[in-house]
């Protein structure tokens, strides 16, 4: 039986492909099994980093499945409603309590939801011949699975707005040059990319990696000084934990004593 959403582990890394063809179309099944994957990367304390991509290389996603909302598998009024399962549509777009990074490796179009799944993620590398788009307004809807939510909090508000009302595409080069791509590389240096910076992720002290997302989400509508407020108040408790933490006197002492530090992530 065709499995829509493969996970493997390499080390302290989770690969998680989309593999649904034609166009990687998420279905409710499928959103489900991402969720799935995503909550074992947050649960495991043996998993640091995650990678997601698609089958192939033309398409990532073309996001959500319109014949299963036509057949009415689906909904489109309250759409939320319809168990996705863990994290909201794709498994990830509203997982607020994943601290682990997460690494879209881009193989192919980034379309519609699939866009919205790539947006979720903390870091994007894309294969140079991928295209964004976001074409729901022709269909009669907007992209409120996220893009909406997060488009325009990374790209100047006016191409934000190409995208969403225009269903302006933008070529991997040009997301880059607009900081919302961390990289492009040659299509058969996709993955070798993504692995290298999950790596080099997995090596860095777990609860220091895991503060960075939470420490984020608790201050990003603070000014400056209550951000500082923040983050001597609330409730981190990743944050507080890696203050005292063992691997924090660890990595001070392999510094001064000129040596790799070992992490136990306590």
């Amino acid at each position: 039986m065709h499995e829509p959403v493969k996970v493997t582990r390499e080390g302290r890394v989770l690969i998680v492909v989309l593999d649904r063809p034609k166009v990687n179309a998420i279905d409710l099944e499928t959103s489900r099994k991402l969720g799935a994957a995503f909550v074992m990367l947050r649960d495991d304390p043996d998993l640091s980093v995650g990678i997601i991509t698609g089958a192939g290389e033309k398409i990532f996603s073309a996001g959500w499945d319109l014949k299963a909302v036509s057949s009415g598998e689906m909904q489109t009024e309250n759409w939320w409603e319809d168990d996705y399962g863990p994290g909201g549509f794709a498994g990830l777009t509203e997982l607020w309590d994943l601290n682990k990074p997460v690494i879209a490796a881009l193989n192919g179009i980034v379309i519609g939801g699939g866009f919205e799944l790539a947006l979720a993620c903390d870091l994007m590398i894309a294969a140079e011949h991928v295209t964004f788009s976001l074409p729901e307004l022709p269909l009669g809807m907007v992209p409120d699975a996220g893009a909406i939510q997060r488009l325009h909090r990374r790209l100047p508000y006016n191409k934000a707005m190409e995208m969403y009302l225009l269903g302006q595409r933008m070529s991997a080069q040009d997301a880059a040059a607009y900081g919302l791509v961390n990289k492009v590389v040659p299509k058969d240096q996709l993955m070798e990319t993504a692995m290298a910076w999950a790596n080099q992720l997995s090596e860095v002290a777990p609860l220091a990696l895991q503060s960075v997302k939470e420490l984020l989400r608790a201050i990003e509508r603070d000014t400056i000084q209550d951000a500082f407020e923040t983050m001597r108040t609330a409730d981190l408790p990743n944050y507080r934990q890696m203050l005292k933490s063992e691997d924090a006197h660890e990595g001070v002492s392999a510094f001064v004593e000129k040596r790799d530090a070992k992490f136990k992530g306590s």
